[in-house]
């Protein structure tokens, strides 16, 4: 009943709290690429703090986020760690579906801060075009960040893979490194209830490029879910 009552309360004001700063970092955007990082970094810090202190979630990282021009993939369980990627690194560049780059307002300024939207069904050419630009991003010193996995799944579960995963691996041609997370156990799919507690990153060992599909599939695959075991 607690969980419930924070939750409700969290609402309006994370996303009442969203819509200035949203408008904001339209604004802001039209002018400066680094005044959208900014503004990113300031919703990221806002949706934390709001988290903290309503809902009593905090996040404890074991290991050390780098940014640097790596490959990270990411077990994806909650909404939580896509918003709270822009607060723990400084610019990362987002691998994601594209009907995020759709959504009114948001949309322009995700793409504006660097989220590549990917056509999961346009094949080669559609890879190619997201590589692209991801290089342009690795050329700057940002990391790359995908969330392998494709959608959200419950705490536990353990989803393949999806496959252009070793493609975007092979391409890049960079270190990788995967995260493990255990956000589901506070902040599950399926529900707007979340409970307080600690959300752990586990950043596991570097892997280096050049190994073949279904190496680095296996790897990747164990190494995220390793806070599931």
């Amino acid at each position: 009943m607690l969980a419930a009552i924070r939750s409700i309360i969290f609402i309006p004001v994370f996303y009442g709290g969203s819509t200035p700063i949203i408008i904001l970092a339209f604004l802001v955007a039209l002018f400066s690429e680094s005044g959208t990082h900014f503004m990113g970094r300031l919703w990221s810090r806002y949706h934390y703090l709001c988290a903290r202190l309503i809902l009593g979630i905090r996040v404890k990282i074991e290991g050390e986020i780098r940014n640097e021009p790596l490959l990270y993939v990411f077990k994806h369980e909650s909404m939580f760690e896509t918003i709270d990627l822009l607060r723990i690194f400084k610019k990362p560049v987002v691998i994601a579906k594209k009907e995020l780059l759709v959504i009114p307002l948001w949309g322009w300024i995700a793409k504006r801060h660097g989220l590549l939207g990917i056509d999961r069904d346009g094949g080669g050419a559609a890879m190619r075009q997201i590589i692209k630009q991801a290089r342009k991003a690795v050329a700057q010193g940002r990391p790359i960040i995908i969330f392998a996995e494709g959608s959200r799944a419950h705490h536990g579960q353990r989803p393949e893979l999806q496959t252009g995963f070793a493609g975007i691996y092979k391409l890049m041609e960079l270190p990788l490194v995967p995260v493990a997370l255990d956000s589901g156990l506070v902040a599950p799919r399926d529900t707007f209830v979340q409970k307080s507690g600690v959300i752990t990153y586990a950043v596991q060992d570097e892997i280096e490029p050049g190994l073949g599909r279904d190496d680095i599939r296996d790897r990747v695959h164990a190494a995220i879910n390793a806070l599931n075991d």
